[in-house]
């Protein structure tokens, strides 16, 4: 008597179950927060309008700045619309935190915490997809009307490494702000932090004046300020049709800075501050 046959079991190929269902939960709670701008549109309004009129009104006041200021043939609108674009980022990120802390605050959180997810990080990761997309659309909005006001319109790859430095901002940033909401009391700590810390980065860097227009010791902060790097990156680009790794674009007090350098220190950055909050999240998620 022959025994019959049994058909090989089939091997399929897929994604570890534990990351498709962090995807999932990702993606519905990043629905939640869309859903939620829905509702509330001007929030989406603000922070499209008002870069856009820093953009018109800061260009307006200097435009007979002299040459000594900027340089020759360099219009104050194609010199601010970096620090606009990064600052508008950065603002953003920076309050990245308050969602999550009104959720604490109103017991959503909770219930958040004590449902079944596969890994309760996707709230985190969640945060901080809304808040790139939300980045990537400002920039893309500056970057247009900027162009409309008749300074440069970068090149598709010179844009994309704009917006690769505005990602590079966000998530460090947004990441702060989220270990802030997690480890503060209260909103009104969160907003205190924030309002304390946005003038005074502003001003310490080279958002609005160049490095050669400031003190020495301001000069000295400005070029250790991170967000200097990103606009110094961003202006470059902005002024200079062709680039590459090698390419100065601050000259700091110690020495001339590269782009790659530049893009580096930003990479570690985001490395840095992942490292250091994670395990706050960890203690605080469980």
């Amino acid at each position: 008597m022959t025994r019959a046959l049994q058909p090989l079991p089939e091997f399929k190929v897929a994604l570890p179950q534990t990351i498709t269902e962090v995807t999932q939960e990702t993606l519905a709670l990043t629905k939640r927060l869309f859903i939620q701008l829905y509702r509330r549109p001007s929030t989406l309004i603000a922070g499209l309008v008002q870069p856009l009129m820093w953009l018109v009104l800061f260009g307006a006041l200097f435009q007979n700045a002299p040459d000594i200021f900027l340089g020759e043939g360099i219009r104050y609108g194609q010199f601010v619309g970096a620090g606009i674009i990064v600052f508008t980022a950065f603002g953003g990120a920076l309050n990245a935190g308050l969602p999550v802390m009104f959720d604490r605050e109103f017991g959503f959180l909770n219930r958040l915490l004590v449902a079944p997810l596969a890994s309760r990080m996707s709230i985190v990761f969640a945060s901080a997809l809304f808040i790139v997309s939300m980045s990537l659309v400002q920039t893309i909005s500056i970057v247009a009307l900027n162009a409309v006001l008749g300074n440069a319109l970068p090149g598709i790859s010179a844009l994309t490494l704009v917006l690769s430095i505005i990602a590079l901002v966000v998530v460090a940033v947004t990441s702060i702000s989220l270990g802030l909401a997690f480890a503060l009391k209260g909103h009104i700590e969160l907003l205190a932090v924030i309002f304390v810390t946005n003038l005074p980065l502003l001003f310490a860097s080279t958002a609005l004046a160049p490095l050669s227009f400031m003190p020495a010791w301001l000069q000295t902060i400005a070029c250790l300020n991170p967000l200097s790097w990103a606009i110094e990156s961003i202006r470059y680009v902005y002024l200079n049709p062709t680039w590459d790794w090698s390419s100065i674009v601050m000259q700091a007090p110690w020495g001339n800075i590269s782009m790659g350098a530049c893009l580096s220190m930003l990479v570690c950055l985001d490395a840095l501050v992942l490292l250091a909050i994670r395990p706050l999240l960890q203690r605080r998620l469980g």
